[in-house]
């Protein structure tokens, strides 16, 4: 029978070096956070529980993580890594921990299968202890493994190394698995003995192996994945790695992603196949897009869903909007949130939509407002026309029933609704309902004064030669 296995993530850092308010573990890449994304590879192994350690902001840690079903222990003072699981040691024994897995919480890169490699490894062997290493090209900042001739082995952090340990190229991962019990009893024994004054849980791989216990160090195959993140300038490398991983995820599934350098697509997107992203897109949150889609270079969707074989054109703004299968959008459109698209509907050039109900087949090109509205199947929406949707207390609702015609020019000032069929002339303003199969025109009579222009232009010069 197994042991439980609890995992343990550390993040009661206070990112000092981030110079933010916001705990460093919480800030976003690719639509989570560094400790979401650790988080996420946890909850891949399938642990008996998760215990995070927080420390400064606390509550807002706990409130980010809690949608993973995580348990909390708080770190009240920062005293090193060795007293981050200390303060942790209330919620391992309630958890009824076997083996304990650590984790860092700014390690948004590894993977599960490096940590089922090393799970593995410590129970085959019945170790004290497991340690993940990697092979790096620049150590410079991680602790070195040092293997003694006799095999023990000894965890040296980086500010306290002397030169020759230094120029070891294994480097501590502070990935760790313990045995519960040996793991309890080695912590008393921490010191803060060291160039930090810090209790290091890297020590206690140096106890259990003074004391013949079974230590082994499992050095991991991906060493491009130990990438810590200390600064905001880190961020930058460890997102170039996550949208690798999500354009070659999306290439596998039959997704052309044509610059992925350029483009910028969170992890929770999904998108189906023969469908095109084109350069500099940005695709943000749960967005969804359906099969043999375009998206057309500077692209903004953030929250949406698009159907099947829906073309968003250049410099386009979607944003929680619904777009059913076969819309044109764009370029230069802007969607707003609770907007739908209808199957077949095709908005233009600098047409702004929010809360909007835009039916099957009907068309917007160019240069509309259209917000608070019911827009029905094959009505015809003429250029600058706009719904006067607030009242400057409340919202209204415009309602333009199906095979409508609206004017170029039109206002709308809602609460209103035209007829099915009905025709609006251009330039009109319309403040009363418009009857099915009408003509509504509602706009000032032209009329014409002869030689009017010609009369003041002369005045004007009459004028300017009195002056001079």
């Amino acid at each position: 029978m197994k042991k439980p296995l609890v995992a343990l993530v550390l993040a009661a850092g206070e990112g000092s070096r981030f110079r933010s308010e916001t705990n460093k573990v919480l800030h976003p890449l690719l639509g989570t956070s560094l400790l979401g994304l650790v988080l996420d590879t946890v909850l891949a192994l399938k642990p008996d529980k998760i215990v995070v350690v927080t420390g400064r902001g606390s509550e807002d840690v706990c409130r980010h993580a809690a949608p993973w079903g995580v348990d909390f222990a708080f770190q009240k003072e920062r005293r090193g890594t060795g007293h981050a699981v200390l303060a942790a040691k209330s919620a391992l024994r309630a958890a009824g921990a076997g083996d304990v897995l650590v984790v860092p919480g700014d390690l948004p890169l590894l993977r599960p299968a490096a940590l089922k490699t090393l799970i593995a490894r410590h129970r085959r062997r019945g170790n004290a202890a497991t340690v993940l290493s990697a092979v790096v090209g620049d150590p410079s900042g991680f602790g070195r493994i040092v293997r003694a001739a006799d095999g023990r082995v000894r965890i040296i952090e980086d500010a306290d190394a002397e030169a020759a340990t230094r120029a070891i190229p294994e480097v501590n991962t502070a990935v760790y698995v313990f045995d519960a019990g040996e793991l309890g009893k080695a912590l008393p024994k921490l010191t803060q003995a060291n160039a930090r004054g810090e209790y290091y849980l890297s020590d206690v791989i140096g106890i259990l192996s003074a004391a013949r216990k079974s230590v082994d160090v499992v050095p991991t195959d991906e060493s491009g994945d130990i990438r810590q993140v200390n600064t905001r300038y880190d961020l930058g490398p460890v997102v170039d790695v996550l949208r690798d991983r999500k354009v070659r995820e999306l290439s596998g599934k039959g997704v052309t992603v044509l610059n992925p350098a350029s483009t910028w697509i969170d992890l929770d997107v999904d998108i189906g196949p023969e469908s095109v992203i084109y350069p500099s897109v940005v695709i943000e949150g749960a967005t969804t897009i359906g099969r043999a889609a375009r998206i057309y270079p500077g692209a903004h969707l953030i929250g949406s869903r698009l159907g099947d074989r829906v073309t968003v054109f250049s410099s386009t703004v979607i944003e929680g909007a619904t777009i059913e299968d076969g819309v044109t959008v764009g370029p230069f459109a802007r969607l707003r949130p609770r907007t739908i698209l209808r199957a077949g509907a095709h908005v233009g050039n600098f047409v702004e939509m929010k809360n909007t109900d835009f039916g099957r087949g009907a068309k917007a090109g160019h240069l509309s407002y259209l917000g608070d509205s019911e827009v029905q199947e094959e009505v015809n929406i003429g250029a600058g026309t706009i719904t006067c949707n607030y009242d400057g207390v409340r919202k209204n609702r415009t309602i333009i029933e199906a095979g409508a015609f609206i004017g170029s020019g039109t206002q709308l000032v809602a609460p209103v609704r035209v007829g099915r069929g009905a025709y609006v002339a251009a330039g009109s303003v319309i403040t009363k309902d418009v009857s099915p199969d009408a003509l509504a025109v509602a706009r000032g009579r032209q009329f014409e004064k002869p030689e009017w222009a010609k009369r003041r232009r002369e005045q004007q010069a009459a004028e300017k030669r009195a002056k001079d």
